[in-house]
């Protein structure tokens, strides 16, 4: 490059040398020429660009595009601002030199300094934002203990509920569900099996959390779908004038083309408000709409209440008193997006329990349909699968144990199932009648002054010792309430008794077992002593196989599992 000093020097030289300056000046205006197109392409006026000073980047000039004299020093003069690539990198590494040799130094205001525009900050001492694959997960059981486990983005919430199952030596049921529980708003959800477990996390707050626990009623729909779907409910049903077959009620719910609608009074809150109205209401497929007049189905008179493509259904949990609501069925359409705003919840009350089952399994129907079904028959194909073990499912550690016959002089594996099965009822029976003829001698027991029989059932999972009626009555509602459902429990107002609670058409009730006494022993027994036994386990496993006095046979024992 040619500079001002050069043509200082060039004028102070001889006469002589006239012909070699006039004959640079022409090779200056040739090179002028071919850079005549780069200025013309330049539509900025100012500009900071790096210019060569005495061999070395100057980066205080700034260029300044005006209309520039036609003399060939004024030319020379233009020609000097130039785009130089080797000078960009020269800068570039006189950057990189500066930026490594000052020591790396955290950055107190982030957000006001970036690391491109800061020399005193190193690449090192930021933090690399590299997705691992892996998330940090923490369950929690109904006890409040937790644990934390690391899971990739793609396990659904039943293969996290597998892994739990697992890992805790759960008898694997198909009856576990990931819980999502919301403490702040008072709400609950039970999570659909095929959900992402990172995706929910991320629309919850720091105080939501997930429960692990068990849900009975989660399919229960497809089991007995007349008990969850009430004709009067179902307009599809009042149409026809008859009864539905329930396979046929279903295919209608499932069938994408189908418009079934749901349709009842419903109780519902005012937004920003604490009062409720009585709504004529209809759920279908596009939403659930609500009728500006009395029962009319016309389009002018309903009115969209909550959409399902982005909300969830919660159960509340809090009881009428927060909210003020007219009955103690509540439920509530939360929105994805609502994370803390009780403003935007919309909260909703039935009249009874089995309307409010019913809006709720019709809105997840409704939302996923045929995932629901292909969620219910996974286990059924894997139980298809495995049919030809005729054991029943037991938990992880008990898979390492075999039925063994020790008769002989030696022991031997017992390998057929119905042998073993039968040697294992024999043996229940021998303790049994070990531990009465024990009790007649007067012979202590290491467990308990009484008898082993006192104390043996609180090793059982349905035992849940001196929890109140209420305790129990939540218990029960939180894992499904199906018919069957049960849990033992002592006695509070007799502490030789036993309280039977359990679940039929929704509806909870207690039984009493009460202590009576024959040819001096004692018995169990909860219809005034017609039917007696030694123990609690023997109660249950009686009712689990005959009715009695029962509504129903004992089916799913309510059980809490620490994590």
């Amino acid at each position: 490059m040619i500079g001002p000093g050069f043509q200082q020097s060039t004028n102070r030289n001889s006469p002589s040398h006239q012909e070699d300056d006039v004959d640079l000046e022409a090779l200056v205006n040739d090179m002028n020429s071919s850079f005549e197109s780069l200025y013309t392409s330049c539509s900025v006026q100012t500009e900071s660009t790096p210019l060569l000073h005495n061999g070395q980047p100057h980066r205080s000039a700034t260029y300044q595009t005006q209309a520039q004299p036609t003399s060939p020093h004024q030319r020379l003069r233009r020609s000097q601002p130039m785009h130089i690539l080797a000078v960009r990198r020269l800068q570039e590494e006189e950057q990189q030199y500066r930026t490594s040799s000052l020591p790396a130094i955290p950055n107190p205001f982030p957000e006001l300094c970036s690391p491109a525009s800061s020399p005193t900050l190193s690449s090192g001492s930021l933090p690399q934002c590299q997705p691992s694959g892996k998330y940090i997960i923490k369950i929690f059981s109904e006890d409040g203990m937790g644990k934390v486990v690391e899971i990739p983005a793609d396990m659904t919430a039943r293969d996290l509920c597998q892994f739990l199952v697992y890992k805790n030596h759960c008898v694997d049921d198909n009856s576990w569900a990931l819980v999502e529980h919301h403490p702040a708003l008072g709400l609950e959800r039970c999570l659909e099996d095929h959900e992402l477990v990172v995706q929910v996390q991320a629309s919850m707050t720091s105080e939501s959390k997930f429960l692990f626990r068990k849900n009975y009623a989660k399919y229960e729909f497809f089991k007995n779908p007349l008990s969850f779907f009430p004709e009067q409910m179902v307009a599809w049903c009042q149409e026809t004038n008859g009864t539905i077959p329930p396979s046929q009620l279903l295919q209608n719910f499932l069938n994408s083309s189908s418009c079934p609608e749901i349709q009842g009074y419903l109780y519902v809150k005012e937004m920003s408000r604490k009062s409720w109205k009585k709504l004529y209401v209809f759920l279908r497929r596009s939403g659930l709409y609500f009728s500006t007049k009395g029962t009319s189905k016309e389009p002018r008179h309903l009115q969209l209440l909550a959409d399902l493509e982005d909300s969830n259904v919660f159960t509340v949990i809090t009881g009428r008193k927060l909210h003020n609501a007219p009955t103690d069925f509540e439920f509530c359409i939360k929105p994805n997006k609502v994370r803390n705003e009780v403003k935007e919840l919309r909260m909703l009350c039935a009249e009874d329990e089995q309307s409010r089952t019913c809006w709720m399994t019709a809105f997840r129907l409704f939302k996923y349909g045929i995932l629901l079904y292909q969620n219910y028959k996974i286990p059924q194909q894997r139980k298809t699968l495995l049919s030809h073990f005729s054991a029943p499912v037991r938990s992880v550690s008990e898979n390492s144990l075999v039925a063994m016959d020790f008769s002989g002089r030696t022991g031997r594996v017992i390998d057929n199932p119905v042998e073993a099965q039968s040697a294992a009822m024999e043996e229940g029976h021998a303790w049994r009648k070990r531990s009465q003829r024990m009790n007649i001698l007067g012979s202590p027991s290491p467990l308990h002054p009484s008898s082993l029989s006192g104390v043996i059932h609180r090793t059982q999972l349905w035992f849940h010792g001196r929890i109140s009626r209420e305790e129990s009555h939540k218990m029960i509602h939180q894992q499904g309430r199906v018919d069957g459902m049960f849990l033992l429990r002592d006695s509070q107002s007799n502490p030789k008794a036993f309280v039977l609670t359990m679940c039929h058409h929704q509806k909870i009730k207690h039984f009493q077992i009460l202590p009576c006494e024959e040819d001096g022993q004692m018995f169990l027994s909860l219809d005034d002593a017609a039917t007696k036994f030694t123990d609690l386990i023997q109660l249950v496993e009686f009712y689990m196989l005959n009715r009695g006095v029962l509504p129903c046979k004992l089916k799913h024992p309510c059980t809490t599992v620490a994590l």
